[in-house]
C-alpha cells in the first residue's frame, strides 16, 4: 500500500510538473477562453432567441450573445483540457513504458494521470466560471462551475485516451478538435435552437451543456444532468485503464531501441 501511494503522489508530481512546462497549453488555458468567450460576445446579436432545455422542460429566452457566450465557454475549456491531457499522455509515453519495465504498478500510474485531469479541469472551470461571472449576469456559479468542470474532465479524459491510442501528434490533435467542434456545434443554441438533432442527448457534452445554460440563463439548476459527464469521464478512464493494461512492453524490444539509438549517437 505504500509503495503504490509513494508511487500515486510521485507520479502526480511529474504529470502536473509536465503541464507546467507546456507553455503552448499554458498560453491555451490563460489566452485562449477569455479570447473565445469575448468573441462570442462581439460576433453575436443582442436579439432574444428561444430555446427549450430539456433539463427543466421548459422554453428558455435569452439574448443570443448570452447564450453563445455560455457555449463557447464549454467549446473552449474542452479542447483546452483535451489538449492538455493528450499532450502529456502521448510526450509520456516512452517515461511511462521505462517506468512499467522498473516495476512500477500500473493502476497509481493511470489514477495519477486522472487526477491531474480532475485538477486541471477544476482549475480551468474556476478560471472560466469567473470570466463568464464577469462577462454575464450569471444567475448560479456553483452549477455553472460543475456543468465546466464537468466538460473538461469528459475532454481530459478523452485526451488521455486517445494519448495512449493513436500513434502521432497530429492524429490526436484532429481528433479532439473535429470531436469538440462537432459535440459544441450540435448543442449551441444560437445555431440549433429547437435542439432536435437525433442523438444529440448520447454525445458527451449534453449533460453540462444543458447544466451550464439552466444556470446562466434561468432561475432552475439541471444538477441531475451534471452527472452525465461523470458517466463520461468514468467510460474513457476505464477505456485508457485498459489500453494501459493490456499493452505490456517488452524488455528485449526496449533495450533494442536503446542500443540502436546509441549506435546512432557515436
Amino acid at each position: 500500500m505504500r509503495l503504490s501511494w509513494t508511487a500515486f503522489t510521485e507520479l502526480l508530481r511529474c504529470t502536473l510538473r509536465g503541464h507546467l512546462r507546456n507553455r503552448l497549453a499554458l498560453v491555451l488555458a490563460v489566452a485562449f477562453i477569455p479570447v473565445w468567450i469575448f468573441v462570442a460576445r462581439l460576433c453575436t446579436s443582442d436579439q432574444v432567441v428561444r430555446i427549450r432545455l430539456d433539463a427543466i422542460s421548459a422554453p428558455v429566452s435569452a439574448p443570443a450573445s448570452q447564450v453563445g457566450q455560455v457555449a463557447s465557454a464549454l467549446g473552449a475549456i474542452t479542447m483546452v483540457a483535451g489538449f492538455i491531457a493528450f499532450t502529456e499522455t502521448f510526450q509520456s509515453r516512452e517515461v511511462d513504458r521505462r517506468l512499467l519495465l522498473a516495476g512500477y504498478p500500473r493502476l497509481p500510474m493511470l489514477l495519477a494521470k486522472l487526477a491531474a485531469v480532475a485538477l486541471t479541469a477544476a482549475l480551468l472551470a474556476l478560471y472560466t466560471t469567473i470570466l463568464l461571472w464577469i462577462s454575464l449576469p450569471v444567475r448560479h456559479a456553483a452549477p455553472l462551475a460543475l456543468a465546466l468542470a464537468g466538460a473538461g474532465l469528459v475532454y481530459g479524459g478523452i485526451g488521455l485516451l486517445l494519448g495512449s491510442l493513436v500513434r502521432g501528434e497530429l492524429e490526436g490533435f484532429f481528433l479532439i478538435i473535429m470531436l469538440s467542434l462537432v459535440d459544441t456545434g450540435l448543442q449551441n443554441p444560437v445555431f440549433n435552437t429547437l435542439m432536435d438533432v437525433a442523438g444529440v442527448s448520447a454525445l458527451p457534452l449534453y449533460g453540462v451543456n444543458q447544466l451550464a445554460l439552466s444556470s446562466a440563463l434561468t432561475s432552475q439548476s439541471a444538477w441531475s444532468h451534471g452527472l452525465l459527464s461523470l458517466t463520461w469521464s468514468a467510460a474513457t478512464g476505464a477505456l485508457a485503464l485498459l489500453v494501459l493494461h493490456t499493452h505490456r512492453p517488452s524488455r528485449s524490444s526496449w533495450s533494442r531501441r536503446t542500443r540502436v539509438r546509441t549506435g546512432r549517437s557515436r
